[in-house]
Parts: C-alpha cells; structure tokens; sequence
C-alpha cells in the first residue's frame, strides 16, 4: 500500500494565512554557498528580495544563514566539507565574518538596511533566562528596522551541545518570536512526490516522511528529514511554513505572498504558548519518568497535572527545573516537562500521595511532579494503515 495515499499534488492559490507580517527565512549552505565559495550573485539577489519585503511596508524579517563552515572550508585548505568537530570550529571561525561581510554589504546596497549578527548556541535555546534574552534581542532589533541574520555559533559548539542543524535553529527562532511564517530556501524544489513531481501542499506530515529520500547535499547539513522535523516545530506552534528553491529567483517573494512555489505547510488549527512550545522543542530532555495508565489519561484527557501517585519508574539524574521525557509503560512519549523536584527526590516519593510529599522530604514545593502549565503534550501517532 501506498503510505502517501493522503499527499495530492496541489497549487497554492490563495495568499497566506492572515498575510505574515513577521518572517523568518532559513537559508541553507547550499544555496549561499557554491562550488566551496561563497557565492556573493546569491547573497545579493537574496538581499535584494528581503529588501523589497521591508519596502513594501508592514514586515519584519530574520535571516537564519547558513554557510559560515561551507565558507570556511575551502581556507581552510580543505578539499571538502568539515567531518570532524575542531574543522569545522575552524571552518566557521574564517568563514564566519566573510558571511556576515556579505550579508551587511548587501543588506546595505538593497536600500541602505543595516544587518546584525547574532550568534546562538542550544544552550541559548534551552535555558529559560537565555532563550527571553535571545528572544528580547531579536525584538530591539527589528523594532530599530535592523535585519538580523542569525547562525548557530559553531566555532565554540561542541556535537553534545549543537542544535544540528539551522532547519531546526531557524524553526526555534520562529517560535521564539512567534512568527508567522518560516520560509526554507534549500537545494530542493520542495518535497517531491514518488513521481518526482513537488508537492505544492502538505496535509499530513505524518504521511510526508514516506516521501522522505537521502536528498542532502555536499555543503548542507541536514536533508529533507531535518526540514520536515522544523516545519513539525512551527506548524505545532501555530506557524506556517514553505520549503522553496533557493537557487530560483524570486522564491523568497513568491513563498511570502502565498504564489505556487514550492511546498507549503499550513500551521495546526490551534497551537500552544511559547512557554509550552519552548518546553516540548527546545530541549534535549536530561531523564525520563514513567507514569501508568492512569496517569496517561489524566494528561491526555483532562488536562490534568502529573502527580507522585502515577509514576512507576525514572530513569537520569537531574535537578528541579530540568525538561524530562514523560513515557507510558511501552516506552511511548506521552509529554515533555519541567520537574518540580529532583530525580533524587523523585525517586524518594513516587507512587505516593500529594499530601505525603512534605513528611517523606521534609519540604513541599508543589503537589505535582510536573504542573500542567509546564507541561507539553506529545502529539498522538495514528497507527500506520494496514496493508
């Protein structure tokens, strides 16, 4: 059976959703980025398309970048892209500020805009304190009519602590300025069906990763299975999307005014707060906990909070505030969360009562082990159709 019965091949017609007023356009090392240099033709046409964006009035526009290590590469006096994680520290250290020189000039000349650099690390995104600062940043400069363009800080990022990819990195910067549109300008037409044809509007992001081949080039990072990962971040947010061709002029215009480029992925009909998006995306969860089936119905069905009394195991250590996994006895994800207490705490009042907490620690900070207002549910898997 045909897993991606549900796709159609459909054009876009009508503009988008409540025309996006703020935009975040994700540009992939690929397009900026060509034949191990980079590829000023392309940054200019790209500046010029932001530039006539601003001109028109009413919206604001972040560039998430790519291209610093593809940049970098080539003075570096590498043959190819950067596999090991000091090259490519290197790489981007050189290629870096050649990036952001291209950027700037060209912002400049597509009617005097100013650029900005900010350099963002997953630590940036994962802590509270830091993702509001960043958050904050980001606002002072598009209130001044800055353009910033925004790349993960591979110079000092290690593989433990990197985001992996600006698909996602740009999918995060989305929710955290609660946009109302990310463009993805790659390598790629869009999604291609099993025809090859683009598929002009995704329905079902499930059904989209049957369609999913080795599509990365030899200067990005992640392939179409990374982009599909960011447009399940935003359009969970309430967020939508467009993957287009970055090598095709005119696409950056064609994806924000809603004419058939690409592929579009319309956001979900409801969408959570940033508290509760930053919870479930931005984070690599430091343990997991798991809850009975009681407890699972209580989430899922009533909104509920979890409290002692559901979970039944725990595994990591971590301490309170960290973002934990909670699973189901199958080891399925149910929600992502912040723990009221510790692991070590945890462990001690588990499967008891609510009431009994302060007598077992000798301090109550809350009733719950995770309240509903840091929590995160999981989106339900639908079971894969029978063959």
């Amino acid at each position: 059976m045909n897993r991606a019965g549900p796709l159609h091949l459909r054009v876009m017609s009508e503009p988008p959703r409540d025309n996006p007023r703020r935009i975040v356009v994700k540009i992939g090392s690929a397009v900026v980025v060509t034949e191990g240099q980079l590829d000023r033709t392309r940054v200019d046409r790209l500046a010029a398309e932001v530039g006539a964006l601003l001109d028109a009035g009413g919206v604001e526009v972040v560039v998430v970048s790519s291209g610093a290590v593809a940049g970098g590469a080539s003075l570096l006096g590498l043959g190819e892209m950067p596999t090991s994680i000091l090259d490519k520290q290197a790489a981007a250290a050189i290629g870096q500020q050649r990036l952001m020189r291209a950027w700037g000039e060209a912002l400049a000349e597509a009617g005097g805009r100013t650029a900005a650099q900010v350099l963002l690390t997953s630590d940036d995104l994962e802590h509270r304190a830091r993702f509001l600062n960043a958050r904050h940043t980001l606002e002072r400069l598009l209130e001044a009519g800055v353009v910033p363009i925004v790349n993960e800080n591979d110079s000092v990022s290690f593989d433990e602590i990197k985001l992996g990819d600006n698909d996602r990195l740009g999918a995060l910067v989305a929710v955290a300025l609660d946009a109302d549109l990310l463009v993805v300008l790659s390598s790629v037409e869009g999604l291609l069906d099993e025809g090859g044809r683009v598929v002009g509007l995704v329905e079902d992001l499930d059904a989209a990763g049957a369609l999913v081949r080795d599509d990365r080039s030899s200067t990005g990072v992640g392939g179409m299975t990374t982009k599909l990962d960011a447009v399940r971040i935003v359009a969970d947010s309430g967020i939508d999307a467009v993957l287009a061709p970055g090598a095709r002029r005119g696409a950056l215009l064609d994806a924000v005014e809603g004419r058939a480029v690409g592929t579009r992925i319309p956001a979900r009909a409801t969408s959570p707060n940033a508290r509760k998006s930053w919870i479930a995306h931005s984070h690599r969860p430091k343990g997991s906990i798991t809850i009975d089936a009681g407890a699972v119905s209580a989430l899922r069905d009533r909104g509920a909070s979890l409290l002692p009394k559901g979970v039944t195991g725990l595994e990591g250590a971590f301490e309170m505030g960290a973002v934990i996994e909670i699973v189901d006895a199958g080891g399925a994800s149910i929600a992502r969360g912040l723990a009221s207490y510790s692991a070590r705490d945890i462990r001690r009042i588990m499967g008891r009562r609510g009431d009994e907490i302060e007598s077992i620690l000798g301090y109550r900070y809350d009733d719950a082990i995770v309240h509903r207002d840091d929590l995160a549910l999981t989106p339900r898997v639908r079971p894969e159709p029978s063959t």
